[in-house]
């Protein structure tokens, strides 16, 4: 055996913690990686296009390539061989996702948890079985929220222009991205006819505490967007188009 080739030393260095996410960011010769550490070995991801590096046919992603073919193919269908290969995709970006998240590096998360929206709307479209269909769905609410939690978090920790951890602004932008995730998850209990179970679903308890908790903490009440909500319900149209004047300026 060429003891040269195993990793026994490095895993030495970088012992396994069962009880948090292992994850760093390294500088190689050439790149910048991720590296997970798991109970059996590290993995190794790159932080641009796929994890893995592979590229199909110039495309970066999988999912760029099928959509590439899909606009070129006439008939086009998701065979066995492409099932396969969209479900690794969907792994690797699982794992790159959960690295950006405990790295705090949100934004990155968002673009991956897009990217794996984007896939699923594209499964969910060209499924070749509805059990396939419902194989991925399964896991679109647990993705959903992962991408609002990054999404809020990117506004506090100072991630988008003219903003800071400590800007009250940021806040309630977070705020704002938590009720705009909620809303997607509520369309998505509606479109399974699951709506009595959405106040009781683990994750929206955890993004409703999660907001509830960003007001307490910054001391924000009712955001613009939940003001002009308010004022459309109460049929309150002056205030409600002041509402939509401040939040023009604000978007300018």
């Amino acid at each position: 055996m060429d003891h040269k080739q195993d990793i026994d030393d490095i895993l030495k260095q970088w012992p396994f913690d069962p009880m948090s996410v292992n994850v760093r960011l390294l500088d190689s010769a050439q790149r910048r990686v991720l590296q997970m550490r798991v109970d059996m070995g590290i993995l190794q991801l790159e932080t641009e296009g796929r994890p893995d590096g592979n590229r199909f046919q110039g495309a970066t992603t999988y999912f760029e390539y099928l959509q590439r073919v899909h606009s070129e193919t006439a008939e086009f269908e998701l065979d066995e061989d492409r099932c396969l290969e969209i479900d690794r995709e969907f792994v690797q970006f699982y794992h790159r996702r959960v690295c950006w998240l405990q790295l705090k590096e949100f934004k990155r998360a968002v673009e991956d948890a897009d990217h794996t929206l984007g896939l699923m709307d594209f499964c969910k479209t060209h499924s070749p079985d509805e059990q396939w269909t419902i194989s991925h769905e399964q896991y679109r609410p647990f993705v959903l929220y992962h991408r609002t939690q990054a999404a809020a978090l990117a506004h506090l920790n100072g991630e988008e222009d003219d903003e800071s951890p400590e800007n009250r602004d940021a806040a309630e932008y977070a705020i704002e991205e938590v009720n705009e995730g909620l809303t997607h998850l509520k369309t998505l209990f509606v479109e399974y006819d699951a709506e009595e179970q959405f106040e009781e679903d683990e994750l929206v308890q955890r993004l409703t505490e999660f907001r509830e908790g960003l007001r307490e903490k910054y001391d924000v009440g009712m955001t613009l967007n939940e003001q002009l909500e308010s004022a459309v319900f109460n049929e309150d149209y002056e205030l409600a188009a002041s509402i939509r004047d401040q939040l023009s300026k604000r978007n300018q």
